[in-house]
């Protein structure tokens, strides 16, 4: 179908040109949003604030880009031109806002407003840039590569995650060489350069021409109708499953720095992030891609479920956070609990649409892959600040650093993981031939 139509139509028929590479553009450039950690501390002192207090901002993106898609998830199903253009001016603009409301903070030291205006610039206004911009390109991409779909969407998403391996050498070059106010100007710089990109992607994604939407109230059944196609406890099996991996995930990936500090490598930190930020972007290709070849896409779940599980009990048994410093085995077993947790909180995004489609088919695929990230809003919220708590109430969190603290973290996330593993193996069953 796709294929024949590239050779008679050249670029404006070709799959790559129609969704990978738009879906790359988009996704490399929201994807940045995960940059945060690099500047949010010069924001909070150049504002007058504490890093605490700005650290809601990036709280707020993630949960107003997971509910933008569950909300928006109707209007990227209708018109992916519309939902990738909002995607580019909300994005752009909340960025352009931030930076605008930075130069205010560092005019008026201490102003609520401008607090107030940076949550308001990049939690709510790039987060709906954020939820519409990563769901617009994955059902056009699963049209195009309808025999590779896993693959596809991994691509994209890779595009995600890849992103902050990519812009964060960009973005600590600019902080340091744009001189003084540096943060608010790069902030504006790289407004445009995204809207620019996300503007490109917007006019070159396009769903194939065999393929038309469902139009009359009998091919286009509602959401909950789709869902109710098969047993709810299956797709609540599959939002809690995918929440509680990015709890997980993001529970041990906001730690990440100060772990890696108590294994005695604080001066390979900048290193250990950019090589960690490829897992999680190979995590996403790599996954999906091997989901492709299994006949039930869950069984990704379960093996990241079962890695996640064994290398947790293995840190905690061996108290290798507490006890890596100096003993090479220990390190190096951190360190491959933290790229493996990487990798699988990648893979557990790149699966989710895929797996969606194989057991509610693709009419109506935009809309519930949207209403499934609202997970990824609720553990925006929730992951962060979880282990923030453990490591504050547990160990000895005056210190600099807090070993048992981080050590703690990894016994709720085993029990999280625990009852992931359950949920996919109880509550998703496997589509039938005849289901699909």
């Amino acid at each position: 179908m796709a294929n024949s139509s590239e050779k008679k139509g050249g670029w404006r028929t070709n799959k790559w040109m129609r969704a990978a590479i738009p879906a790359l553009l988009l996704h490399c450039s929201i994807g940045t949003v995960y940059c945060w950690s690099i500047f949010s501390q010069e924001i909070a002192d150049y504002i007058g604030f504490s890093k605490g207090a700005t650290e809601w901002a990036f709280s707020f993106a993630i949960f107003f880009l997971g509910m933008s898609a569950a909300f928006l998830g109707n209007v990227v199903e209708k018109d992916i031109h519309k939902s990738s253009l909002i995607a580019a001016i909300c994005f752009a603009v909340g960025m352009a806002g931030t930076g605008g409301f930075i130069y205010y903070g560092g005019l008026n030291q201490g102003s609520v407003l401008a607090l107030v205006g940076i949550y308001l610039c990049y939690g709510l206004i790039m987060g709906i840039g954020l939820g519409t911009g990563y769901l617009s390109p994955v059902k056009t991409l699963m049209l195009w590569f309808s025999d590779r779909k896993g693959l596809a969407t991994g691509l994209a998403v890779a595009g995600f995650g890849a992103a902050k391996a990519i812009a964060s050498p960009i973005m600590q070059w600019m902080l340091g060489g744009l001189g003084e106010g540096g943060i608010y100007k790069m902030f504006l710089i790289l407004a445009v350069v995204y809207f620019v990109m996300m503007f490109v992607g917007h006019l070159l994604l396009k769903k194939p021409d065999d393929w038309h939407e469902p139009t009359n109230a009998e091919e286009k059944k509602s959401i909950i109708s789709v869902l109710k196609t098969r047993p709810i406890k299956n797709y609540i099996g599959i939002w809690l499953m995918f929440y509680i991996n990015i709890t997980c995930g993001l529970a041990l990936i906001s730690q990440e720095k100060m772990i890696v500090k108590c294994i005695g490598l604080a001066g390979a930190i900048g290193i250990i992030s950019t090589v960690s930020a490829i897992f999680n972007a190979g995590g996403r290709l790599g996954f999906s891609a091997w989901g492709d070849k299994m006949k039930d896409r869950n069984t990704i779940y379960k093996m990241i479920f079962i890695i996640s599980i064994v290398l947790t009990a293995l840190v905690i048994l061996t108290g290798g956070i507490e006890n890596g410093a100096g003993n090479v085995v220990l390190t190096a077993l951190v360190l491959v609990l933290i790229m493996m947790v990487n990798a699988g909180y990648g893979g557990g995004f790149s699966n989710v649409p895929t797996l969606l489609s194989d057991h509610y088919g693709m009419s109506n695929i935009s809309a519930i892959h949207g209403i499934t990230l609202s997970a990824w809003a609720f553990a925006g919220l929730s992951g962060n600040q979880l282990a923030t708590w453990i490591v504050n109430n547990f160990g000895t969190p005056e210190a600099a650093l807090n070993p048992i603290g981080y050590q703690m973290v990894l016994y709720v996330t085993i029990a999280l993981y625990i009852v992931a593993l359950i949920l996919s193996m109880v509550f998703v069953r496997p589509v039938k031939k005849e289901e699909n």
